[in-house]
């Protein structure tokens, strides 16, 4: 299978970006990379494979991204995802909540670069799939573009070629994960400065960007600066799921799947019918479409009707056609 070019990803959240809001997006774009939530190695191991590695096969292309930074409890998981089908496995160095701070994953570990490289280098060892890092600009006062210059050079020597890179840095101490998501400092020249100091690396950017035609700018020279070679949306597409609707178009010049949000709805209907009678509640998968009407008329209403009645026993696909009665046209 032909892979397209990562030009356009959406990012991995957690509590959002499960398998059944994977398979909606899908229905929005064939193109865009998809990322699960962020799996931790040690629950992996330990928990039920099925679980967190079930996936559908219409959501290729679709990359697992991995917490932790043991290399081979990393390895082993690197190789469970080549075995099912996945398309990358992404290293996580970029989350900056205390819970995974004290388990050594996520951004703490861009304070260790040979730390991330080890881990890389063993993950890579066992598959055939790409191994990609996604990091901040910085973490707390280890903030310089010599440092994280550095941090690139020293796992890129692995062999790793793909870099996402989070336009922000992040306070360990002093801001929680919400407030790192916003208050530091937005940096899109940074993460352009890295794709001219490694113009043989795949860079992509991700944070702050507000619209599909805005990510666009990045693919292009920027501030007198090169291009990067794709990026990644995470909040828009969380607020605003149908803005991905044009992506195919915009980012790959092929015809977009979607044109009628209605179409789309009813497209996704049977996936929630045969989710449900695996024993998937509605309302888990109804509550990412909160959001999909958003700046329509109708839409509070339909966020209301939902929120009321998604999560009551019994709850299906008689609901998701009511609450579409609020936002017909």
């Amino acid at each position: 299978m032909t892979l397209p070019a990562r030009r356009l990803s959406i990012a991995p959240m957690m509590a959002v970006t499960d398998r059944h809001f994977r398979y909606f997006l899908r229905l929005l774009s064939k193109k865009t990379w998809l990322y699960t939530e962020m799996v931790v190695d040690q629950a992996l191991i330990h928990g039920d494979k099925k679980r967190f590695l079930q996936y559908d096969d219409i959501e290729h292309p679709i990359a697992l991204q991995l917490g932790g930074s043991n290399p081979d409890q990393l390895a082993r998981c690197t190789k469970w995802a080549e075995e099912w089908g996945y398309d990358e496995v992404n290293l996580n160095v970029g989350c900056p909540s205390d819970r995974v701070q004290s388990g050594q994953i996520g951004a703490c570990l861009m304070a260790v670069p040979q730390v991330v490289a080890d881990a890389v280098a063993e993950m890579q060892t066992r598959v055939k799939i790409p191994v990609t890092v996604k990091s901040r600009i910085g973490i707390d006062d280890k903030d310089s573009f010599e440092e994280l210059c550095s941090f690139v050079e020293t796992i890129a020597q692995t062999g790793c070629k793909t870099f996402i890179i989070h336009a922000r840095k992040a306070w360990l101490k002093g801001l929680s994960p919400k407030e790192n998501r916003h208050k530091p400092p937005i940096c899109w020249s940074v993460v352009h400065q890295v794709k001219k100091e490694f113009p043989d690396l795949e860079i992509l950017i991700n944070g702050d960007i507000k619209s599909l035609e805005q990510g666009l700018m990045h693919l292009d020279h920027y501030d007198g600066l090169p291009a990067v070679d794709g990026v990644m949306l995470g909040r828009l597409i969380m607020d605003d799921p149908w803005a991905l609707h044009k992506a195919d178009s915009l980012y790959y010049g092929v015809d977009d799947p979607a044109t009628n949000l209605y179409q789309i709805l009813e497209q996704y209907e049977p996936y929630l019918e045969q989710a449900m009678s695996e024993g998937v509640p509605f309302g888990l998968m109804m509550q990412h479409l909160l959001a999909l009407f958003h700046g329509q008329r109708g839409a509070k209403q339909w966020r209301r009707y939902l929120t009321a009645e998604m999560y009551k026993e019994g709850a299906g696909l008689e609901i998701l056609r009511q609450a579409k009665c609020f936002v017909d046209s």
